[in-house]
């Protein structure tokens, strides 16, 4: 065991280059990319650019074995998670330039959820805020009993580890909140939802494990209420420039190597979740850059799988996990080279039924 936690703290150690510090990113309304978009999609364990992602999303099925690599990886490492970081499987959110301590590491996973909460302008108020929400994604249920707290809500969340799904439901006994959150094993595009369930859909790092993004949204749209507000926090690649009808083929192969660890089945830009959400007839889109406010994270992840505790839990839990933590060095090279983009994308279904739903009684909204 010595042995082998040695050699993989080396592999760590060598791969990693600390990552400069970033100013914040700002927001952006309705702002796709100024080219075409580009999706990248990998059958066979390979990732090549599409010049349409809108079309190509809705003919896309599941590579073979995708979803039971997702489960499979997860099983293995939530244990692991959340013994070193807590219960919120996500990103933290930090302001450019913070020096940040494992306590405001698991401060800032927090607050990410608030950002997203304020960013998309959720209400809190007795009156309008939500009272059912649904977690896609949920892993081991952070958010489902954080947002359950925070409203008083009905929280459903659903993910395709029978491990997360269980722990997410002994965290919720152990903290009171059977009554609140509960967490089955389920398919985020074909969820076990009757239409128009929940008044707060929300999907934290989720949407890059998707083989469909347009199915993946319109599932999301699907459940959410009239008037019920959708957030997406998830990875992307990067806008094409006016000149680009494709990503770079150095850009493709570091893509490759972060799929195939972390069975990610396609990538695509923020502009192409705006393109599927205007498709949808969904209102008050709005997109943002948050990559230079998740710059410390990945190098705290590495940091933390250094130590002693990391590394020999590292082991332990099977091969899927470490190479999940070999490719956390690509991540930061990513963020690095402006490849990879931490996204948010927020919207609103529509009072007024879409997508040939049935009209309610009451007069429409104008």
């Amino acid at each position: 065991m010595a042995n082998s936690a040695a050699l993989l703290h080396s592999l760590l150690s060598t791969a990693w280059t600390p990552r400069r510090r970033l100013d914040r990113a700002s927001a952006t309304r309705l702002a796709p990319s100024p080219g075409p978009p580009c999706r990248s999609r990998r059958p066979a364990r390979s990732v090549r650019p599409m010049a349409s992602s809108t079309t190509a999303a809705r003919a896309d099925a599941a590579p073979p074995g995708l979803k039971e690599g997702i489960a499979g990886l997860y099983d293995e490492s939530s244990g692991l998670w959340e013994s070193i970081w807590g219960e919120h499987m996500h990103h933290g959110f930090y302001d450019s330039g913070e020096a940040a301590s494992m306590s405001d590491h698991r401060r800032a996973q927090i607050r990410m959820i608030e950002e997203a909460l304020a960013f998309a302008a959720v209400p809190d108020d007795p009156t309008n805020k939500p009272k059912t929400i649904v977690d896609v994604g949920c892993g081991i249920g952070g958010s489902s009993r954080y947002l359950a707290n925070k409203y008083g809500a009905q929280c459903s969340g659903i993910t395709l580890s029978p491990v997360q799904a269980e722990r997410g439901n002994a965290l919720a006994a152990a903290q009171g909140l059977s009554d609140k959150a509960s967490f089955q094993v389920a398919d985020a595009l074909e969820q076990p939802f009757p239409d128009g369930q929940f008044d707060l859909v929300w999907s934290m790092e989720s949407g890059e494990h998707m083989p469909n993004k347009q199915k993946f949204v319109s599932e999301l749209a699907r459940v959410a209420a009239p008037g019920g507000t959708i957030i997406i926090v998830t990875w992307c690649h990067r806008n094409l420039a006016p000149s680009e009808d494709s990503l770079k083929p150095d850009e493709l192969n570091l893509l490759k190597k972060i799929c195939d660890a972390y069975y990610l089945p396609d990538w695509c830009s923020p502009s192409d979740y705006v393109k599927i959400a205007e498709s949808l007839s969904l209102e008050d889109i709005k997109t943002a850059d948050w990559s230079e406010n998740v710059a410390p994270f990945w190098p705290a992840v590495i940091q933390s799988a250094l130590t002693w505790k990391g590394l020999t839990s590292l082991l332990r839990s099977g091969w899927k996990t470490i190479k999940g933590a070999l490719v956390m060095p690509l991540m930061i090279q990513g963020y690095k080279k402006g490849l990879i983009k931490f996204s948010i994308i927020t919207c609103r279904k529509p009072q007024a039924a879409i997508e040939g739903e049935p009209e309610a009684a009451s007069p429409s909204v104008e």
